[in-house]
């Protein structure tokens, strides 16, 4: 088709206009538009591919003209169809004369009006142009040629259609669609601020898979973002403070970032200004801190003037909106400032590394205090039928975060809420469905734009744990938690969180915090069994607890890596051991000799004797394994070697299985092959408690003992009550 034959679309635009004068009333009765019918006809009575095209021309003029309604627009469809659009777009020879876009810019046009309608926007043949289209976005031409322009409108229209389908966005993801719009937007060509949009539609929609499938591309957005940011002296730095959150990764934001984001709102928040602007920059601080703890705020003076500055904000801000009753609360700000509260909370008790001085550190515990009493007052006015709403969820979360590591203060606030708090973590635990979905209810609530981090946990219990823990050591809130049922819920929930960890289940996809919360739990049932041994003996729970911790425990010491929770389990099981005594379950039953025998294995393998340079005699060391987390370890060591000498005499079968273990021979070996002055006090005095029980329970092991030399060996280390023992028949 030569390019004077387009001068075509002009003869047939005039013999439309003259067949006007003899067309039916038939198409105004209709409401029709009589050019556009006109233009149609001649599409349809088109004789090759000139007169089509010239037919199209007029088409796409007259649908510029005006508003057209879907049903007008389904008969530009039924009359143009997807084949000669489709030759438009894929051409490579344009008419002689004629720009090489031209083509490319009439069937972009009928796509766009095609896709108006949302059946046609999802049709197979649109998607597959989905990759062209987006290449449309970076071609190079002149920035002032109108065709290109209205080409890319046309572009943008088509792909915003697109995206407005429920699988859209998936469509335009895997067609190459974010990376053109970032190269579109970076390029600050014609149209990058509809690419922008687009691209903030699309990682609303689908964050993860646009990371997945653009993550480089994304990352050079948002440092331009960032440059812009730290660089605006306008009104935009709000829009920006706005955008800048959706576009953060859902991993970690590069650190080449971290500055200008600083910069940009420490300028914004140590300014005098009104509550719209204040908002989204507490909002973008908050997801910031949510991704990457205090990493992106910088050392030295300025950044930690910036912190306090944050978190007294934060601070100010939850009192206001929950301290007077019947004020509107705007929860998704109050969420940011709950999130910006933790990382206060996080640097407060940092020894190492803090950003904060000491001076610094006071004034906040004191502003988070007062914030964290406004919280407690709010909770207290929550009635059952809000008790699902993921606000509450958030407020329940910064409570738990502040009680992990201060309960002394407010003790009387809370000791009131506690009643309240057993019920709520009872309501979400037994609807464990409903609190996941809260979880990310309350991260699209401010800290996430769209998928929940792994650092929110999916229930209330497990935010409220630590602070639990504490708590069980005071009288006064110990009381409450039991007289609630607290104890009976926590078995529940250690044995329905003992379930993800038991064979079966793929232990290396667990989050930590699923161990920690386990180890958490043994530690408040240790805090009971000593402050409230009567409850152990008297509540049925405890009973199936103990079960589960002795037919769990040889699997678990076997295990490479979770030695610390196999302690915590091994110390337990002991203590309780010794007040179920009575129990059917322990008398010598297979289940109560494997948890015995995989505790003696938990307390003999933790040292060894380990060869010194220059001296002839071994010393006393921590074994490899348990060298790493002693500091974590030797307490529950200690009390796990009490515990089991407390059982020996309670359960007459013990002493025999342990010699049957070869136990009492091994540390007697053991000792002595060891410099007794490489052995501390208080090691030696946990091997005598085991020994000497050992020895006074069992006539053979005692008769072990002598031929192990453990005379000499309770000699040299002066074990007094060994040595007697040892010295009777």
């Amino acid at each position: 088709m030569s390019c004077c034959d387009l001068a075509a679309a002009g003869q047939l635009g005039k013999a439309g206009i003259m067949a006007s004068d003899c067309e039916p009333a038939l198409n105004q009765a209709e409401g029709r538009n009589p050019t556009l019918e006109r233009y149609l006809g001649a599409l349809r009575e088109a004789k090759n591919d000139s007169e089509q095209f010239a037919a199209l021309l007029l088409v796409t003029k007259a649908v510029k003209a005006g508003d057209i309604d879907a049903k007008t627009r389904r008969r530009i469809f039924d009359a143009v169809g997807f084949t000669f659009p489709n030759r438009l777009l894929t051409t490579k020879e344009a008419p002689d004369g004629c720009p090489d876009h031209v083509l490319r810019a009439l069937g972009v046009a009928l796509l766009a009006c095609f896709c108006s309608d949302p059946e046609l926007a999802v049709h197979p043949q649109v998607l597959n142009k989905i990759p062209i289209l987006s290449t449309f976005l970076t071609a190079r031409g002149d920035p002032d040629d109108a065709a290109r322009r209205s080409m890319i409108d046309d572009t943008y229209q088509c792909l915003t259609a697109v995206a407005g389908t429920p699988r859209g966005p998936r469509h335009l993801i895997a067609g190459g669609t974010v990376s053109a719009l970032c190269q579109a937007y970076l390029g600050h060509g014609y149209g990058f601020d509809q690419a922008l949009a687009l691209l903030v539609g699309l990682l609303a929609a689908a964050e993860t898979q646009c990371w997945k499938e653009a993550e480089p591309d994304l990352l050079a957005v948002l440092r331009g973002l960032s440059e812009d940011f730290q660089k605006a002296e306008d009104a935009s730095k709000f829009e920006l403070c706005q955008l800048l959150p959706l576009f953060l990764p859902p991993t970690t934001v590069p650190p080449e970032c971290y500055r200008d984001l600083q910069a940009g709102l420490a300028r914004i928040l140590g300014s005098k200004l009104s509550s719209w602007q204040r908002n989204p920059a507490l909002k973008l601080a908050a997801r910031l801190a949510h991704a990457c703890g205090s990493d992106w705020i910088p050392a030295g003076s300025s950044g930690s003037k910036f912190l306090a500055l944050l978190v007294n904000l934060a601070c100010v801000e939850v009192r206001l909106a929950l301290e007077e009753t019947g004020t509107e609360v705007k929860e998704d700000v109050v969420t940011a400032c709950y999130a910006l509260m933790e990382l206060g909370i996080q640097e407060c008790t940092r020894c190492e590394q803090s950003l904060l001085k000491e001076p610094q550190k006071v004034q906040l515990v004191s502003v988070m205090k007062e914030a964290i009493g406004a919280v407690i007052h709010y909770l207290l006015q929550v009635g059952s039928e809000k008790q699902k709403e993921p606000f509450v969820f958030a407020s329940v979360r910064i409570l738990g975060a502040w009680l992990a590591e201060e309960t002394s203060s407010l003790r009387k606030e809370v000791c009131q809420l506690l009643p309240f708090l057993v019920r709520y973590a009872k309501t979400l635990y037994e609807e464990a469905e409903e609190a996941n979905d809260l979880t990310q209810q309350v991260a699209n609530l401010a800290i996430s734009p769209t998928t929940p981090g792994p650092t929110w946990p999916g229930d209330a219990l497990r935010l409220l744990l630590p602070g639990w823990c504490h708590l069980t050591v005071e009288d006064g809130p110990r009381e409450i938690l039991i007289k609630e049922g607290a104890p009976s819920l926590l078995c529940k929930y250690f044995l329905q969180q003992w379930e993800l960890t038991s064979p079966g289940h793929d232990t290396s996809v667990l989050p930590d915090s699923v161990e920690i919360g386990l180890q958490t739990c043994c530690h408040i049932f240790l805090n009971l069994v000593v402050t409230a041994p009567g409850l152990i003996k008297r509540d049925a729970c405890f009973t199936s607890l103990m079960n589960t911790l002795m037919t769990s425990l040889p699997a678990l010491v076997q295990q490479q890596g979770r030695l610390l929770l196999a302690a915590n389990v091994a110390t337990l099981g002991l203590l309780m051991a010794r007040l179920l005594s009575t129990s059917p379950a322990l008398q010598g039953t297979p289940a109560s000799r494997g948890f015995f025998a995989a505790a003696i294995l938990f307390l003999s393998q933790s040292h060894v004797a380990r060869a010194t340079p220059g001296s002839d005699q071994a010393v006393l060391a921590l074994s490899p394994e348990y060298e790493g987390i002693w500091a974590d370890l030797q307490e529950l060591w200690f009390l796990g070697m009490q515990a089991f000498t407390g059982c020996v005499p309670l359960l007459p079968w013990l002493a025999p299985a342990a010699l049957r273990s070869r136990w009492p021979q091994e540390l007697l070996q053991l000792l002595g092959s060891v410099s007794p002055n490489s052995v501390k006090p208080e090691m030696v005095a946990a091997y005598q408690g085991v020994l000497v029980e050992l020895a006074r329970a069992n006539r053979l092991c005692r008769e072990a003992m002598r031929l192990q030399a453990g005379e000499e060996t309770a000699s040299h280390y002066r074990m007094a009550a060994l040595e007697q023992c040892l010295s009777e028949p």
